[in-house]
């Protein structure tokens, strides 16, 4: 293409040769990237495109692309490119050509205000980058000018075009600032030009939202404009015209989400609480908001509800403290408290008919926090306040806790129970949270309600209804040392009146009971009024989880009290062993209270029935530890003899004598059909049932095996021989005598792996999962297989990250497995530091594609597994690469704002110890990403 001198940066471009970046190229290579249906096509015209972009021919094919004969994605690539030339590369263009461009822009901005919008947003997104570079010196008054030209009555575009055209101009230049890759110390002076020419858009703002002949879709122009310019600290007083506009327009049902995010945004800045008096004017308009809250809930609005309640904890969440010191105004305080009550209590149950009161528990803990820490006489007032307010709140969270009726539960989805599970967990937390405030008190009251309900004969009760109430008392008793209360004594002479006949119901009777364990050590009179019925439950499946674990606990706490009812113990337990009751369970988790493991929603995920017959044994353990010797061997001859059969029975049928021998012929059958790959397969199954049979017996065959394991994977890949060396790894790669033969083993199925990587992984979805899954396991059994120098540690991270776009679920899973296995070793592991520090950037943006939208939604606590790991080990690193990914326009997802982005980022780099705290962020923040946030399809995840 023949050069424009005249075109802005064409001087300063240089001196990269030409790749034939041509006009028609370019649009020839859009052509493959939209219609293409070849994957690798697509792939090859981005990199191609990308490489287009940067271009010094950019400067000269993006304005072509413009011209209004071309269709809106040629359009939209060509001011893409202007963008990241002018952002990227501001030092190309010399400074006699800046008014020119800044002309050009402003002429194209003018044409595409009636033309296609995701063009216009990026034309406005390339100015304002360049009125950014050019601030404060070069163009001192960019807003001004900016409002001037668009108001010109002598522009061929009409006044609403112009206006919109402006208004996205306006709202993409905090945007952009805040995005923007400029020096520190010039980021400081163009933020202070910014907040003087707040004064050149405020005005126009108001203006533009009050007058009755502005159209809706101005208007809500104008409060997304205001709710950009708000995160530019802009002070709270200087707000108050608009944020009194928008709440006036929540009335209005197609600016009410606008108006609320304009709100939250305004109330939410960090500097706001130095406006006190501001603060308190913003309270009764809140309050002012609780007709249509009412109206709302009534009429089943969860979008209004949502948002009306999103305000009022923004308001009392970040301002509690500053308007608790306004001592005079605590009635209006105590009002915005009780209307966040009714948001917490708002009827139905969670998330099925309502997901609002989930936001106001964290405003709890804020609101307690803030009391207690003033100084004593001021405490005494707002304890004397709030106390009340604090027992209503207990009666509203067990309330909301309750179980729906059996139907209604019965329809609900498995990812509604599991949210639902989840949310109970957030309301013990807030329980236990509580007891700080209200003490001993609390319990009295929990036991005087269960009282009065299971003695009444007025009236029959709802299981649901104790439940609750016993799942108050044990989010208590399981943290909070009870061994004083005197409510306990009578807890556990009413539990035995309960009349069980829901599984729910006898899941917390079993938590109860366990979490009072330590009680039970210090009154061992009691144990018999509990005993029976722990006993009891360790017959019925469904209770496996609680009833073992609950028995457990009253063994190891109270075994010197136990000798008079172990002969019973052990005869339960050892016919509920023998008749497999806890094995082979449906994989559903029927109960409310988390257990390590444990999983309602992910069979992969649940507690294998095996350790619930484990922690039996080690209850039983904990008993014979305390009785005579006499009385311990009898019954560990009793409670062991039928497991010594089953042993004899197998050392019969097998023996590492007989497998050796049949090794060799094995050996045998192999070098004739090596490359036979349903005969390997059938041979790792012979050697991985060997192994996890025989365990330490099998030592002696192992250089064997691990040799022949090499031959067959090298020549043929397969699953099965990866889940074989998985297995030697977990079994044996400890003991220094095997380590050898393992290592080089590990060695060599790692560089097969990789070359088949290399040459294109996506046929073998289950080579890649057995893979991940054996990384996974080396680095939890034995790190120093990650310090050999032959490992190429960096080509296992890059293939890992490939992995996690798989488009197999279990192959995903694996690869976020071995990540979270990899991220804690950076410290111990030099090799691994290394590479996180070198490619951990890579790791992250693949993690927040999939977040984005590129994995399926089932996925995200495997990914927030990888961001929490990220956070508590690599901070510092996660810190700085988080905030440059976000920064990326339209990255993870096109939905998303940079306050959004930034909010999430903020939230993930806070938490650092509640790993499903962040898990509840990420499902958050997916759903923004993929535009469900506050739909339908929300209440299925």
């Amino acid at each position: 293409m023949e050069r424009r001198e005249e075109q802005p940066g064409a001087a300063g471009a240089g001196a990269a040769p030409a790749l034939d970046f041509t006009v028609e190229n370019v649009e020839k290579a859009l052509h493959q990237l939209y219609y293409d249906p070849n994957i690798e096509n697509k792939n090859l015209a981005q990199k191609w495109l990308m490489q287009a972009q940067v271009s010094p021919q950019a400067w000269h094919f993006s304005w072509q692309l413009l011209q209004p004969n071309k269709v809106p994605e040629i359009q939209y690539f060509g001011a893409s490119a202007l963008h990241i030339k002018i952002s990227r590369y501001w030092s190309d263009i010399p400074t006699d050509q800046y008014e020119s461009l800044k002309a050009q822009l402003f002429t194209q901005i003018t044409r595409f205000a009636s033309g296609s919008k995701i063009v216009l947003t990026r034309l406005c997104v390339a100015l304002a980058s360049l009125a950014l570079s050019m601030m404060p010196d070069a163009w001192p008054c960019a807003v001004a000018d900016m409002v001037r030209l668009f108001q010109a009555e002598d522009s061929p575009v009409d006044g609403q075009g112009r206006c919109l055209a402006l208004l996205e101009l306006l709202t993409v230049l905090p945007e952009e600032f805040q995005t923007s890759r400029l020096p520190q110390y010039r980021k400081s002076l163009v933020r202070a030009s910014l907040a003087v020419e707040c004064g050149a858009v405020f005005p126009l703002l108001e203006q533009l939202l009050q007058q009755p002949s502005s159209p809706s879709c101005v208007r809500q122009k104008v409060l997304k404009c205001f709710s950009s310019w708000v995160q530019l600290e802009v002070p709270l007083q200087d707000c108050e015209a608009l944020i009194q506009a928008a709440f006036a327009a929540l009335q209005d049902s197609e600016l009410f989400d606008s108006s609320v995010e304009a709100i939250v945004n305004a109330i939410s800045q960090p500097d706001a609480q130095r406006y006190v008096n501001t603060l308190l004017k913003l309270i009764p308009l809140v309050l002012g908001l609780q007709d249509q809250l009412r109206q709302a809930v009534q009429n089943g609005d969860m979008e209004t509800s949502h948002g009306i309640c999103r305000i009022a904890v923004a308001l009392g969440e970040n301002h509690s403290r500053a308007l608790l010191d306004q001592v005079e105004h605590w009635q209006s305080f105590l009002a915005l408290v009780n209307m966040i009550m009714f948001c917490t209590g708002i009827p139905g149950h969670f998330p099925v008919n309502e997901t609002t009161s989930s936001l106001t528990l964290t405003f709890w803990y804020t609101l307690q926090d803030d009391i207690l820490s003033f100084e004593a006489e001021k405490q005494a007032v707002y304890q004397q306040v709030y106390r009340p307010v604090y027992f209503q709140l207990v009666d509203v969270l067990l309330h909301k806790a309750q179980f729906p009726s059996d139907e209604e539960y019965g329809f609900w989805s498995s990812d509604e129970k599991e949210q639902f599970r989840i949310y109970r967990v957030d309301i013990s937390d807030t329980l236990m949270y509580v007891y700080e405030m209200l003490g001993a008190e609390l319990l009295s009251n929990l036991y005087d309600k269960l009282g009065r309900l299971l003695t009444s004969s007025e009236e029959p009760y709802s299981w649901q209804h104790t439940e609750a109430l016993l799942y108050g008392f044990q989010s208590i008793a399981e943290t909070i040392d009870v061994n004083y209360s005197d409510v306990v004594p009578g807890l556990i002479g009413l539990i035995p009146r309960i009349s069980i006949s829901n599984v729910q119901l006898a899941d917390t009777v079993m938590f109860t009971i366990g979490a009072l364990s330590e009680w039970l050590a210090d009154h061992p009179v009691m144990i018999n009024s509990v005993l029976p019925l722990v006993l009891h439950a360790l017959g019925n499946p469904e209770l496996s989880i609680s009833s073992v674990s609950t028995l457990k606990k009253i063994c190891r706490e109270c075994k010197y009290d136990l000798p008079p009812y172990a002969a019973n113990i052990v005869a339960v337990s050892q016919d509920v062993l023998m008749k497999q009751i806890h094995k082979n369970l449906p994989q559903e988790v029927h109960s409310s209270h988390p257990q390590p493991g444990v999983s309602g929603t992910d069979p992969r995920c649940s507690a294998p029935q095996t350790s619930q017959c484990m922690w039996l044994m080690q209850a039983l353990g904990f008993l014979l530890s305390a009785l005579q010797v006499e009385e311990i061997l009898k019954n560990l001859h009793s409670l062991i003899s039928p497991y010594i059969q089953q042993l004899e029975k197998l050392a019969e049928e097998i023996v590492v004598v007989v497998l050796q021998q049949v090794f060799q012929l094995i050996q045998k059958v192999l070098s004739k059909w090596l490359n036979d790959a349903q005969v390997v397969e059938a041979v790792c199954a012979i050697f991985e049932k060997s192994v996890k049979t025989l365990l330490d017996d099998f030592a002696p065959m192992v250089p064997q095996l691990c040799e022949m394991l090499g031959r067959m994977y090298s020549t043929i890949p397969q699953a099965s021989a990866l889940d074989l060396t998985r297995q030697l790894v977990h079994i044996f790669a400890h003991e220094p005598a095997h380590f050898p033969p393992i290592e080089a083993l590990f060695l060599l199925v790692t560089s097969v792996t990789l070359t088949l990587f290399q040459q294109g992984p996506r046929d073998h979805p289950d080579i890649v999962d057995s893979f991940m899954q054996l990384l996974a396991q080396a680095l939890k059994r034995k790190p120093d297989l990650f310090l050999c120098e032959r490992l190429d540690v960096k080509a296992v991270f890059q293939c890992a990250v490939l992995a996690l776009k798989f488009p197999e679920a279990p192959t995903v899973k694996a690869s976020c497995g071995f990540f979270t296995e990899l991220l804690p070793r950076c410290g111990e592991v030099e090799p691994v530091g290394k590479v996180v520090q070198e490619d951990g950037r890579m790791l992250l943006i693949a993690v927040l594609e999939a977040i984005g939208g590129q994995a399926s939604r089932s996925l995200m606590d495997c990914f927030a597994d990888i961001l929490f790991a990220l956070n508590k080990h690599c901070f510092s690193l996660l810190s700085v690469w988080i905030k440059e990914a976000l920064q990326s326009p339209g990255f993870p997802s096109a939905r998303l704002s940079p306050e959004q982005k930034d909010t999430f980022s903020q939230q993930i780099l806070r938490e650092r110890v509640n790993k499903r705290r962040v898990k509840e962020m990420v499902k958050e923040f997916t759903l923004l990403c993929r535009g469900l946030h506050g739909t339908d399809y929300t209440a299925d995840y």
